[in-house]
């Protein structure tokens, strides 16, 4: 008898147990806590990181642009730089016709040799007139005291004639009423008048003597006076030296002058850099003071940062920098931080914002900070002023 096949029981299906979901468990909340752990750190290392830095896009690199314009007017007779061409110190830019200038050189030289001439004659005059004048006046003075003396004398011979005009007169009136008793004889008589007579023409004549010694002393007192005069014609003298010697000075003030304006007809680089902005031509008619082209030394750049004023807070001088130019892909320059500006740039601006109307809407400002870069970052002078820049503060 056969037997029938019964069909074989399906499997049951095992669930794991208790303890292996217990261990399942335990190593996904492991890695959970690992996994936030980490998140935490990381977060904490992102926030020390970049709380310790302030960075702004709102910057420039800034250098100095020296303009350099003629100094005198001319005709440019040659340029010898093209746009872009890195100069030295003291080279050749621009010539201008130098001729005007020569002759007015030449003149110059001229007027300071006729002037030198003229003060040497001065100068030659002054002890001349010196010389003169003290002798005139001790000629003259000499000529007083003679006078004064003659004067003196006539005087004292006038006086003696008046006497004997006084004692003959007395003699014939006391002669007189003798003779006309008869008790002198008429020949005594006679002898005394003319004795009187005698006595009288005397000291007329000696009358005379004293008015022409009084005039001879009023005109030696003239000569002197006029002697004396000479004194000031030596100071007139003197001064017209000094003139002259001034009349030298500016003369050779006029010829310096000149020649400085010969010397400018050379346009030369007062500083080392870089030519841009050149507008000058050769043919070109310049007046002084006109632009003809700017220099641009780039051994001397910075940058110039625009932080908000919210960022400040941290930013001290002396800060290091990392300066990250955008034309070079990123390229980061060391540097630190000179100086914070004293005012925000809006208060630069030709025409500073003010609030009138009373409308006021608060607006973060931006503050310029100056940014130096450290010796030697930009030894190949790849910055340029006006470059866009990231800087970064590290201000921990």
């Amino acid at each position: 008898m056969s037997e029938s096949l019964s069909p074989e029981p399906e499997p049951v299906p095992r669930t794991p147990g208790l303890g292996a979901r217990l261990r399942h468990g335990g190593r996904a909340r492991t890695l959970l806590l690992v996994a936030v752990a980490a998140a935490v750190v990381v977060g904490a290392l992102a926030f020390w990181h970049f709380s310790g830095r302030e960075s702004t896009d709102d910057a420039q690199v800034d250098g100095h642009v020296v303009p350099v314009a003629a100094r005198v007017g001319g005709t440019v007779l040659s340029v010898h730089v093209k746009d872009n061409q890195p100069v030295e110190k003291g080279a050749l830019l621009v010539r201008i016709d130098p001729r005007d200038y020569e002759v007015a050189a030449a003149r110059a030289a001229a007027d300071l040799a006729e002037n030198e001439a003229t003060a040497r004659a001065a100068e030659t005059t002054v002890p001349l007139t010196s010389t003169t004048a003290t002798s005139q006046e001790t000629a003259a003075d000499s000529d007083l005291a003679g006078a004064e003396a003659r004067l003196a004398a006539t005087q004292a011979q006038q006086r003696e004639a008046q006497a004997r005009e006084r004692q003959t007169g007395g003699d014939v009136e006391r002669f007189r009423p003798l003779l006309a008793k008869d008790e002198i004889s008429k020949q005594h008589f006679d002898a005394a008048v003319a004795a009187a007579d005698s006595a009288r023409a005397g000291r007329e004549a000696a009358d005379a003597a004293v008015r022409g010694a009084e005039k001879a002393v009023l005109a030696a007192r003239a000569r002197l006076a006029q002697a004396r005069t000479g004194r000031e014609q030596v100071q007139i003298v003197s001064a017209r030296a000094a003139s002259a010697a001034a009349k030298v000075e500016m003369a050779r003030a006029a010829l310096e002058q000149a020649k400085l304006n010969l010397s400018y007809t050379e346009v030369r680089a007062q500083a080392g850099g870089v030519v841009s902005r050149k507008t000058v031509e050769v043919g070109q008619v310049v007046q002084p003071g006109q632009p003809l082209l700017a220099l641009v030394p780039l051994d001397d750049v910075w940058v110039t940062a625009n932080f908000k004023e919210s960022q400040l807070k941290r930013i001290r001088a002396g800060q290091p920098v990392e300066v990250a130019v955008d034309a070079y892909g990123g390229r980061t320059f060391r540097g630190r931080v000179d100086s914070i500006a004293a005012a925000t740039g809006s208060r630069f601006s030709l025409l500073p914002p003010e609030n009138a109307t009373g409308n006021y809407i608060k607006v973060v400002q931006r503050i310029p900070v100056k940014i130096v870069l450290e010796r030697g970052q930009d030894a190949e002078h790849l910055l340029r002023p006006g470059m866009s820049v990231v800087p970064t503060v590290l201000t921990r």
